[in-house]
């Protein structure tokens, strides 16, 4: 490079300077035109002895990155050059396209960052505007209760079991400051809710909400532990609705919810089925480190369990269990009955297991769940060996777990397996109920079983036991079948008819209709006939077999006169006589020698356009 180069950097150094000079004595004209001269009450001594500081600092920065030392470092041509300007730094190709806005030089940058920190130390301390933070009274510090129903969140991150809002600033009107664990006089509070519900009661249910207010007017539901008695009031009288509607309404009251609260809220959704919402209260409480009560832990897996949501149930209880919370026996209990009732046998199995394991000892009603869910599925047999697993570990087995097995043998169709249970319990002191008689005996009967059942059935009349009409009806008409077949049993059966009878129980057509046949079967045609025509006087329209069979027993035991006038029975119920009727009463007249009687009768039938195939003896 020759000396006329030289000489040109030179010149354009002098201009930079020169340029410099002038952007520096117009920032010292414009901060002393902000701030004043050097008597201003503006600024201390302190404060101008640390703005030059500063000062001389930006000036040192700029006169260094105007150097053309720096640029050659950077590898970039000298500023302000045809160069610099045609191709800008790669580092802010992307800022000046983005935004194309106008960049500050670095005196500059430091010269807004030091006058922004003292322009905002004057505007606090010179009586600018302050942030006024609301007092306790004002409703933006009121914890709100309505929050957005619709969000639906996780507890845990990899499981969609405890619902919780996605907003940090969901709460609810609780009182952080209350303990968080559950210290009131339960005796009291029950005295207290028995009182309430009293009074609650006899409100119409359009004019609970207005009563409630003058009743908070007039001083009472000062406290929290009144406000929860209030709440629990009124779940027990089914109005859950209203008591979610004072929760919402608790902090304008002045009182702030506490883990009690919160626990009958959850109550409240589990009565209205909104286990979404229940669930979201509950994840409050354990993020918030409030501790739910044990047993409305319990209604919310039980709700969960038979409303089928069976994996959000035991989502919760994987979820309370991680915060600390230990499953007790009654927990379990509820998801087995939720496991069993939808079929997971095999699940329930596990869990039931899976307790012992822990040294959580089972209880008979963990047995009887699975024990029932066994039953349902046809599995009978694993259902007894859980029975027996029981006795071993001295637990008492009671009547619903034995009609488990009853109910199981019989969806088997092997009632006759019951008689073996009657003998366990007996054994057991354990006393059959209704339940397991009316079970047994419907199996028996179901499946054919008439002899057996027969001794059942005395067995309950005889203790006192009341059959239902069902059953009695399906009893009688077995019993008749097997007499009409030889094998007897037609006095027993005529008994059960008398006792239905004299009891007034509902006797259904079907079974009046057998009991005749079978009367007429063993001859006793006197018991079928009054039969027959109470069946007709209480409205049933018995079938013609039945009037067939009567006519042909009277006429057996040559009672022509008494079988004629189940004819004229059957003309006066509007009925036409099939042209059996007529064939067996011509025969029977004829072999009497009665002619005259039989061509009445056949000419009876030939004006009901009925043509006998027996004709009268000429």
């Amino acid at each position: 490079m020759g000396p006329r180069a030289t000489t040109t950097t030179t010149t354009e150094e002098g201009h930079q300077h020169h340029h410099y000079m002038m952007e520096k004595n117009e920032i010292e004209v414009v901060v002393m035109k902000k701030f004043g001269d050097e008597q201003s009450n503006l600024l201390d001594k302190f404060e101008r002895l640390s703005f030059e500081v500063h000062l001389n600092r930006a000036m040192q920065l700029g006169r260094s990155l105007s150097e053309p030392g720096a640029m050659v470092r950077a590898k970039l041509p000298p500023p302000y050059t045809a160069a610099f300007l045609a191709e800008p730094p790669p580092a802010l190709v992307s800022q000046v396209r983005q935004g194309r806005r106008r960049r500050l030089t670095g005196l500059k940058k430091v010269l807004k960052k030091l006058l922004k920190s003292i322009t905002s130390g004057r505007s606090n301390n010179g009586g600018g505007k302050k942030e006024v933070q609301p007092g306790p009274r004002d409703p933006r510090n009121y914890y709100k209760l309505n929050y957005n129903r619709t969000h639906q969140a996780n507890l845990l991150a990899h499981k969609n079991d405890i619902v919780q809002p996605k907003d940090n600033n969901y709460r609810l009107p609780i009182n952080e400051d209350c303990p968080k664990y559950l210290d009131y006089d339960k005796t009291a509070s029950i005295i207290q809710v028995k009182n309430l519900v009293e009074r609650v009661q006899v409100l119409p249910s359009k004019e609970r909400s207005k009563t409630i207010k003058i009743w908070k007017q007039n001083g009472e539901f000062e406290t929290v532990s009144e406000f929860n008695d209030l709440l629990m009031a009124l779940l027990f009288v089914d109005d859950s609705n209203l008591a979610l509607k004072l929760f919402d309404e608790m902090s304008f009251h002045g009182v702030e919810a506490d883990s009690w609260t919160l626990s009958i809220v959850i109550r409240c959704h589990c009565k209205n089925k909104e286990f979404d919402e229940a669930e979201r209260v509950l994840g409050y409480m354990l993020e918030n480190g409030f501790e739910p009560e044990f047993s409305t832990i319990s209604m919310l897996l039980k709700s969960l369990s038979k409303s089928g949501r069976l994996q959000r149930a035991l989502g919760v209880l994987e979820v309370v269990g991680r915060v600390g919370f230990k499953p007790m026996v009654k927990t379990y209990n509820c998801l087995l009955k939720g496991l069993c009732y939808v079929g997971r046998v095999e699940e329930a199995f596990e869990m039931l297991m899976k307790m012992k394991e822990e040294d959580l000892k089972p209880d008979i009603y963990s047995y009887t769940a699975v024990m029932d869910g066994f039953c349902k599925v046809g599995r009978s047999d694993e259902a007894v060996e859980l029975l027996n697993e029981a006795f071993e570990m001295g637990l008492t087995p009671d009547v619903v777990t034995f009609n488990t097995l009853f109910n199981g043998y019989c969806i088997e169709g092997r009632p006759l397996m019951g008689i073996g249970i009657f003998k366990k319990m007996k054994e057991r002191n354990c006393s059959p109920d209704y339940i397991c008689y009316s079970t047994f005996l419907h199996g028996l009967l179901k499946w054919g079983h008439i002899r057996t059942a027969l001794r059942i059935y005395e067995e309950m009349v005889g203790i006192g036991l009341k059959v239902e009409d069902k059953m009695m009806n399906v009893l009688v008409r077995g019993l008749c079948r097997i007499s009409c077949k030889g094998k007897g049993f037609l006095e027993n059966a005529h008994q059960v008819f008398e006792k239905m009878k004299h009891e007034d129980s509902v006797i259904d057509p079907s079974t009046y209709d057998v009991m005749i046949g079978a009367l007429c079967m063993g001859k006793k045609t006197d018991d079928a006939s009054v039969y027959l025509q109470k069946m007709i006087r209480m409205g049933y329209s018995p079938r013609m077999v039945t009037f067939n069979g009567v006519i042909r027993a009277l006429c057996l035991e040559e009672k022509v006169i008494e079988a004629l006038s189940i004819l004229v029975l059957l003309n006066e119920e509007g009925r036409i006589p099939s042209r059996t009727c007529y064939n067996l009463l011509i025969d029977e007249l004829n072999q009497h020698g009665s002619l005259l009687g039989a061509s009445n009768v056949y000419g009876a039938a030939l004006k009901r356009g009925v043509i006998p195939t027996m004709m009268p003896l000429q």
